[in-house]
């Protein structure tokens, strides 16, 4: 078994396609699938089931990815550790975030690891607090950053707080709640709502407040960016509830102040069970320190 046949499995399920796996790995077609096909015979079981439409993993194969992706970030740190020693980083640096992250000015951070760092692979994606911690403890992201209800705090990995902030109301130019300076919750809960997916921590935090007040709300629209919540509201669809430090950097919307808004915490986290030499860079260039 090689390191290369592990990336190739890695880039079909993620592609869902030979030819846009061997695009990704710049290899032709023929050869990446004769290397799969060489570790099905060495493992004795398919990994894929293939038909001319699609291409998912079999239970093999979704038992084989995780580990196969642990084998190919130990043998990533092996070679990054290796040049930590002689005063070198290297290898790669995985960031996760949420799309209202406010506390920090991620992109600057990036770009001042970049011209310290410049042998250090960057990769950056976008999701869920919840998803976000987990992929962190499972070492897909190296570090991650947050945003939780004031009630809850990273589980299994390392944590450090950057700041704390409430939430606002964001309405269309045109709602009658646009000429307030503050608005109740009881006011608030008459309107439709748009918001992200229910049981997600940035969704949690207003459902918390409405039920700690005794209030039904109808969220009428779920999305999972920031952005398409602004397009919406700024359409006159609904209103929402949003970071009042990430306000700033919604247009076509109004904000109001929200008198009993629920309160939110945003943290970088990183796993407890050791990092890779980026990892560890990245948290000093943002002043984190880590024991």
């Amino acid at each position: 078994m090689e390191l290369q046949q592990m990336r190739y499995v890695i880039a079909v399920a993620e592609t869902n396609s030979f030819t846009r796996a061997a695009e990704r790995c710049h290899v032709v077609q023929s050869a990446l699938s004769h290397q799969i096909a060489r570790l099905e015979r060495e493992l004795g079981a398919p990994l894929f089931e293939r038909t001319s439409r699609r291409v998912r993993l079999t239970g093999a194969g979704e038992a084989f990815l995780p580990a196969a992706r642990q084998c190919l970030a130990a043998a990533e740190r092996a070679v990054a550790e290796a040049a930590a020693a002689v005063g070198e980083v290297r290898g790669r640096l995985a960031v996760g975030l949420i799309p209202t992250v406010a506390a920090v000015d991620l992109p600057a951070a990036l770009g001042e690891f970049r011209r310290r760092y410049p042998r250090v692979r960057i990769g950056l994606r976008v999701g869920a607090s919840e998803d976000l911690v987990e992929q962190v403890r499972q070492g897909v992201l190296d570090v991650a950053f947050l945003g939780l209800p004031t009630t809850a705090r990273p589980h299994g990995v390392g944590a450090h707080e950057l700041g704390r902030d409430r939430l606002v109301a964001v309405v269309a130019p045109g709602h009658p709640l646009a000429g307030e300076s503050v608005v109740e919750l009881r006011r608030l809960a008459e309107e439709v709502f748009v918001d992200l997916p229910a049981g997600t921590a940035g969704r949690v935090q207003s459902d918390q407040a409405f039920a700690a007040a005794g209030l039904r709300r109808e969220v009428a629209f779920e999305v999972t960016t920031a952005d398409f919540i602004d397009r919406l509201v700024g359409q006159g669809l609904g209103v929402a509830m949003l970071p009042a430090a990430y306000a700033p950097q919604l247009s076509g919307v109004v904000t109001v102040e929200v008198a009993d808004a629920p309160g939110r915490v945003e943290y970088v986290v990183w796993s407890r069970f050791g990092r890779a030499p980026a990892g560890s860079a990245f948290l000093e260039v943002l002043g984190v320190g880590v024991e």
